[in-house]
C-alpha cells in the first residue's frame, strides 16, 4: 500500500481521476484560506476485497495536534473513513489500484509563522506526509 499527499487550493474526483488546482504548495496565509488534501491512494492485489481505514490528520511540527473549532470545543483535526479497494472485472491477477481522493476544506485557523504537516495512515500505518509553513502576519496586522 502507499499514499501520496498533495496540497492544493482545490481538487475533485471526477470519472476515477483527480483533478488539482493550484497543487504542490508548502506555503499559505497568513489569512485562513480554502485548501484541500488531494491524495492518490494505491493498493496491491492482494490487498483488495477488504475494509481499510485511511486516515488524515495535521499535527505542527513539533507532533502536537492541530486544534479546530468544533460545536463541542476544540478538538483535534482528523478526517478519515473506511474504504474497500475492489477488483474490477476485468482487472489482472498482480494489478495495481488507485483510489483518488479529493477533500476541501473552508479556511481553517492556522497560526501565522507556524509549520504544520498533513499526515495519511492507513489501518493506523503512518503512510506519507507534506509538511507546510504559514506566513507570519505583517508588522501591525491585526488576525482575524
Amino acid at each position: 500500500m502507499k499514499v501520496r499527499l498533495l496540497l492544493a487550493n482545490f481538487a475533485e474526483v471526477r470519472d476515477k481521476l483527480l483533478y488539482v488546482v493550484s497543487g504542490g504548495w508548502t506555503l499559505i496565509g497568513p489569512r485562513p484560506t480554502p485548501f484541500a488534501i488531494a491524495a492518490l491512494v494505491e493498493v496491491e492485489w492482494n490487498e483488495t476485497n477488504r475494509p481499510l481505514n485511511l486516515l488524515f490528520d495535521i499535527v505542527d511540527v513539533d507532533g502536537q495536534p492541530f486544534q479546530v473549532p468544533t460545536p463541542t470545543g476544540d478538538q483535534p483535526f482528523k478526517i478519515g473513513a473506511e474504504v474497500n479497494f475492489g477488483r474490477p472485472p476485468d482487472a489482472v491477477p498482480g494489478e495495481k489500484f488507485l483510489m483518488p481522493v479529493a477533500i476541501n476544506f473552508q479556511p481553517l485557523p492556522f497560526e501565522p509563522g507556524r509549520q504544520y504537516v498533513v499526515r495519511a495512515f492507513l489501518d493506523g500505518t503512518p503512510m506519507d506526509e507534506t509538511g507546510f509553513r504559514v506566513r507570519p502576519q505583517p508588522a501591525g496586522a491585526q488576525r482575524k
